[in-house]
């Protein structure tokens, strides 16, 4: 299930920073199972990489957010 931007907008810091650990982990996981031959979902892999993303720019635009206030 993709997430939008505006999901992870409305999340705290700690919310961010564990789902982005999470997600990590799921990465680390699916790039085992796709080099075992093992991966189902080849789709999932962009999936976690694109949320990956997603929260560093959320993470990234209120620390420069702060920075200016």
């Amino acid at each position: 299930m993709a997430t939008k931007t505006e999901d992870f907008r409305g999340k705290s810091e700690d919310q961010l920073k564990d789902d982005l650990i999470a997600l990590k982990k799921e990465q680390f996981n699916l790039r085992f199972q796709r080099a075992s031959g093992q991966l189902e979902s080849t789709a999932r892999v962009r999936i976690v990489r694109r949320n990956i993303a997603r929260i560093q720019t959320v993470l990234r635009q209120r620390e420069l957010a702060s920075a200016k206030a």
